[in-house]
């Protein structure tokens, strides 16, 4: 009896580390990133980020603004944030529908991967009714806006 407890034992450890082996490899996180959440959220969460998508000026304006109110950013790290705030929450085209995807897209996902998955109209509807099925509140009018704006911007060229 005692044998057969070893062997259920062993074979657990061994369950266990595989597991870990194989689920629990670690990404590693972007150093702008890690300046982000430590600087920037210790004063507001980062919904407030999500929304902005601003290009390099603008967010290099609104980092020194947000150092002179206190953040504690060093001269060395504003690069890297800035470069991160552009390439996750970076500029969009202006136009209709651009809104709902500020305020309603990025409640999941940052605007790198919006942007970076160009997609025919018919894919990006596909996306929007499995988004839908997600959670996504989008009335009717929001989702043909959406629609339109993201076949029209980030459609396959």
């Amino acid at each position: 009896m005692a044998r057969g407890v070893r062997w259920f034992v062993a074979g657990s450890a061994v369950s266990m580390i595989f597991v870990a082996a194989v689920t629990g490899v670690a990404q590693d996180t972007d150093p702008g990133e890690t300046i982000m959440n430590a600087a920037c959220q210790s004063c507001h969460n980062v919904r407030v980020i999500q929304v902005q998508a601003m290009d390099v000026d603008g967010w290099t304006k609104r980092v020194s603004q947000e150092i002179e109110k206190g953040a504690k950013v060093s001269k060395e790290d504003v690069p890297t944030l800035v470069n991160y705030l552009v390439r996750t929450h970076g500029p969009l085209p202006d136009g209709p529908g651009k809104e709902v995807i500020l305020n309603t897209c990025t409640q999941c996902h940052d605007l790198f991967r919006i942007k970076a998955n160009r997609r025919s109209p018919e894919e990006w509807e596909e996306t929007l009714i499995s988004m839908l099925n997600e959670g996504a509140m989008l009335n009717d009018e929001e989702f043909a806006r959406v629609h339109q704006y993201l076949s029209r911007n980030f459609g396959i060229e």
